[in-house]
């Protein structure tokens, strides 16, 4: 038997079990457990990879750090509209080369550049089958000119400890950035989404754009594009893919937003977590009229159904916190979804506070009101 055979036979098994077996002669068990992973990983993040046959799979870590299809897209996307020169682009930390094979295709000639041996040789057999064209796969980078540059800084230190910071990744994006923008009339770097973006921008020279990118409703990660000829205050581009959400996109002044006592058939706004992220939540209510709860809430009310990138509910009933209304409550509402917004407490303390099962269709936001006071907002969701 060889490896394709092995892996063809049991590419939809738990490896686990799979690993505790003897290896049939002429199979390399290590590669082939590490195709099996690599490929059940790909279903999930990467399936039109998936369904390409004969593609190889890196490493376990490298498929957990690669972007998904989801993401490349959108990357590529932004490419497409912010630079105007198609003659060549590099990718300084290619990894597995999701982010770069759908760059790559925008360009003339494309450069991939990878520190590790194997990750290179992997991108090296894929490239074909993939029907990329024009690349050159390298270790070192060749420093020549580009149209753009783009970068995903290791987020490990040496120990295998994950680190935020600009100045702790490798490379430091901080100390290099001088040099990329002499290099690329554009660079893209992606960050990490536990990353302030408030400081990134003190750190990052030249940034015309801040993306915030969401999959589902989780932030996953931020893209900074910087050009070399942007001098005014970058543009904030919240996106939340895979969902109906429209994105937001916005400069980031700040907008006053008045706050308002809730009312019994008012509709609850909660931004999405791209907006929540980027800190443009308000910017959002003052562009669609909705007032605030209170100024560190983050929930907003308005008198009409509107359709915004928000989970939007509506307020049945608007409770405080004497025993009569938790009482009432409790034999109301058996269950419910609880969230807690700017409020002095847990989900599981208040829960227990309530004897409130969880689940159920009935939703209560624990909160904070403008004048100081907590109440609990009943709702439905939209």
């Amino acid at each position: 038997m060889c490896n394709e055979e092995y892996i063809a036979l049991h590419r939809e098994e738990d490896i686990r079990p799979l690993a505790l077996r003897k290896a049939p002669e002429g199979v390399d068990m290590l590669w082939c457990l590490q195709q099996i992973e690599g490929w059940q990983l790909a279903r999930r993040k990467l399936p039109r990879w998936a369904a390409v046959d004969g593609l190889w799979w890196p490493p376990r870590l490298s498929m957990e750090q690669c972007s998904s299809e989801l993401t490349a897209e959108y990357k590529a996307e932004v490419a497409e509209r912010v630079v105007a020169d198609r003659d060549m682009m590099t990718d300084l930390t290619g990894g597995f080369g999701v982010d770069f094979c759908h760059l790559a295709p925008l360009f003339r000639r494309a450069e991939y550049v990878e520190r590790q041996e194997v990750l290179c040789d992997v991108v090296r057999h894929n490239l074909p089958l993939l029907g990329i064209e024009n690349t050159e796969v390298r270790m070192t980078p060749s420093g020549k000119d580009c149209s753009l540059i783009y970068i995903d800084p290791a987020r490990r230190d040496d120990a295998g400890r994950k680190v935020y910071a600009i100045e702790d990744c490798t490379p430091d994006v901080a100390a290099l950035q001088d040099e990329l923008l002499r290099r690329a009339t554009c660079v893209m770097v992606k960050l990490s989404p536990m990353l302030d973006i408030t400081q990134a921008l003190r750190t990052l020279h030249h940034v015309s754009e801040v993306h915030v990118v969401s999959v589902g409703g989780e932030c996953k990660e931020l893209l900074f594009v910087m050009q070399r000829d942007a001098d005014a205050a970058p543009v904030y581009h919240c996106v939340n893919l895979g969902t109906s959400d429209e994105p937001f996109v916005c400069d980031g002044t700040r907008q006053p937003v008045a706050t308002a006592v809730p009312r019994e058939g008012q509709y609850l706004y909660e931004p999405n977590a791209s907006i929540m992220k980027a800190g443009v939540q308000d910017m959002l209510a003052a562009r669609h009229g909705l007032v605030k709860l209170h100024p560190k809430s983050n929930l907003f009310v308005a008198d009409t159904r509107l359709e915004l990138p928000a989970r939007a509910f509506v307020i049945s009933e608007v409770c405080d916190f004497s025993k009569q209304s938790l009482k009432r409550l409790r034999q109301e509402h058996p269950q419910a979804n609880i969230t807690l917004r700017n409020f002095p407490s847990t989900v599981n303390d208040l829960r227990r506070r309530l004897k409130m099962g969880e689940g159920g269709d009935t939703y209560i936001f624990a909160t904070t009101l403008a004048d100081g006071s907590h109440a609990l907002l009943v709702c439905r969701k939209q």
